[in-house]
């Protein structure tokens, strides 16, 4: 596909997704790397527009420079942001309570602190990036260390084997302690991004360094 038609279709696809208003996204596109560029009125908007683009056939990198523009009077103070952020995440039952920190400055929100799973950290970050005067939220949650180890290596590439998405012989899967490196070539992001996602899902697994090439 030709960066003038990959173009033409991202900009049809955040056309058409109902949440995100795109009137003043702005898409640049070269040998398949996107740039978004211009402004949105939330973060939430901000967020959906680099995952949309992300899953359209022919990207091979995202750009994102999108601005989060709070529309006039809908700025929240710091204080009640980050109470709302606390609320939220104290009634997910996927989140440990009392082990996340919510710091809020500007609009933007910091969480710190120790989870079990990466899916918890996933959680709370979905959970207070639509929030309202959120213009921006910083992860820096930390997976708990466990006793118990797993073989890490062997869980994650029988995970790929088991799905039907995925080329599992064209991904290597290197493994020192906690850190799992994945290496080789995949045809689309969706495939890199359920390798990520199987790495996470195994325990024991701290820091994922996804080095995969889209082909």
């Amino acid at each position: 596909m030709s960066d003038l038609s990959l173009r033409k279709t991202i900009l049809e696809e955040l056309e058409f997704q109902p949440h995100i208003d795109a009137a003043h996204i702005g898409v640049g596109v070269e040998n398949g790397i996107v740039t978004l560029s211009g402004h949105v009125s939330s973060y939430a908007q901000k967020v959906s527009a680099e995952h949309a683009v992300k899953a359209i056939k022919g990207v091979r990198a995202v750009a994102e420079e999108i601005q989060v523009r709070l529309e006039k009077g809908a700025g929240t103070a710091d204080d009640t942001i980050a109470n709302r952020a606390l609320n939220i995440i104290t009634w997910s039952s996927d989140i440990p309570e009392g082990d996340i920190k919510v710091i809020v400055q500007k609009g933007w929100i910091t969480l710190e602190g120790q989870v079990h799973w990466q899916y918890q950290k996933e959680t709370a970050e979905r959970a207070v990036r639509k929030l309202s005067g959120v213009v921006g939220v910083d992860n820096r949650l930390t997976l708990r260390p466990r006793v118990e180890v797993v073989d890490i290596q062997h869980s994650i590439e029988e995970a790929l084997k088991r799905n039907a998405e995925v080329d599992a012989k064209a991904i290597r899967v290197k493994v020192e302690g906690g850190l799992v490196k994945l290496e080789g070539r995949v045809h689309f992001w969706r495939e890199r991004q359920i390798a990520e996602r199987a790495a996470w899902a195994v325990p024991g697994v701290s820091q994922v360094d996804d080095q995969l090439l889209i082909a």
